[in-house]
């Protein structure tokens, strides 16, 4: 059934995602309430009621879920437990059991190989004894990453990158992810980083956005620009490939896949996000609907928006590191044409956290980077 203005979305999540969610609900005319461990989360500031509860807090997720028309999330850490019991009183979106799937790295890529879809060589480490063969069976140069709660290069560890892999330097790594379950990943030789941002309604319509082009540093985006500037062919492969894996797992929502390409070509995914993805924040400039209206119409069963781009654009994070050094000068930045300014409302800064983004438009993929770029220099000039 679809949720028509004036219905109620509720969100697991008050984070920058659901804020920008709730903003792009707001105007299509819906009321949104979201649950988070802090009351004064970003989301707080747009939304009807904050209901404070950690994420496996499945009596605060009831509080949320109680006469709303429909629930989405806008981080996958979510406890199961807390998942069911939503579940179980509205329609919950993406549902609980791709959530499950994808919150656990350590299902989540045996996930994709079982189902045919191209992942690089990796192994499934449940013990510090089977490590060492982990690594020597996957050439010694390995990501390691935690099954759950990893996510902006924390919960991972680089084995034999650096340095040669030897038996300190595995187990180094290991205490490092506290022992925990973890996936170990084979270095890749990349060539660029891509996402696809993927959507689908409980009707089974599926849409896919543009692919986007990434740079990380320290293992956190740094800046995305659309379009990717990848070949044609490369181009169509990606996004079937997201439209495939968001079918597969029956997702109601969105799927943003995180893929890698090599050097000579090769498409593998590297990780799947349930919700509102940091590549995709551009969408709200460039693409006829923007990653956060298009999740707020598959939540409730609404026809997905047109996700043509209409113009190149690009941005770039802001970490609270620009914070360091004294205020940031963001008229100086809002000078670069094409650019605006997007900030979260956190209540304090500190080195790595995400603060806000600069967006921009251009003639070209290049000129909107270019333009993002600029702005974050003048900040700290």
């Amino acid at each position: 059934m679809q949720v028509q203005p004036g219905g109620t979305l509720a969100i697991l999540g008050g984070g920058q995602l659901g804020r920008m969610m709730a903003m792009a609900a707001r105007t299509m005319g819906y009321h949104i309430r979201v649950m988070d461990p802090e009351q004064r989360c970003p989301a707080s500031f747009v939304v009807d009621e904050t209901i404070v509860g950690k994420w496996d807090d499945a009596d605060a997720a009831h509080c949320l879920a109680a006469g709303a028309d429909a629930v989405t999330l806008e981080i996958e850490q979510i406890g199961v437990d807390a998942l069911q019991r939503v579940s179980d009183i509205a329609p919950l979106r993406p549902g609980v059991e791709p959530i499950r799937i994808i919150q656990d790295k350590t299902l989540q890529k045996p996930w994709l190989a079982d189902h045919g879809f191209p992942v690089g060589p990796f192994r499934v480490v449940d013990s510090e004894e089977r490590l060492p063969a982990a690594v020597s069976e996957l050439d010694n140069r390995v990501f390691l990453k935690i099954g759950r709660g990893g996510y902006d290069g924390r919960g991972q560890a680089r084995i034999g990158l650096e340095q040669a892999a030897n038996e300190q330097s595995i187990a180094a790594a290991w205490k490092s992810l506290g022992g925990n379950p973890c996936v170990a990943e084979q270095a890749l030789d990349l060539d660029i980083e891509i996402s696809v941002m993927a959507a689908r309604n409980p009707s089974g319509e599926v849409r896919s956005f543009p692919a986007a082009r990434n740079h990380h540093e320290n293992q956190i985006l740094a800046w995305s620009v659309l379009p990717a500037g990848i070949p044609p062919e490369l181009e169509e492969r990606a996004e079937r490939l997201a439209r495939e894996i968001s079918a597969g797992l029956e997702i109601e929502g969105l799927l943003c896949v995180e893929m890698f390409v090599t050097k000579k070509g090769e498409l593998f995914v590297n990780e799947l996000a349930p919700r509102p993805h940091n590549s995709y924040h551009q969408s709200e400039r460039g693409c006829v609907t923007s990653q956060f209206e298009q999740a707020v119409r598959a939540a409730l069963n609404l026809p997905l928006g047109d996700t043509a781009l209409i113009s190149p654009c690009a941005i770039v994070n802001l970490l609270g590191d620009v914070w360091l050094n004294g205020e940031p000068d963001f008229a100086a930045a809002m000078e670069v044409p094409g650019v605006r300014v997007h900030l979260y409302e956190k209540l304090s800064a500190r080195p790595g956290r995400k603060m806000g983004h600069l967006s921009s438009v251009g003639a070209t993929a290049d000129e909107a980077l270019e333009r993002v770029l600029e702005a974050k220099r003048r900040l700290n000039a």
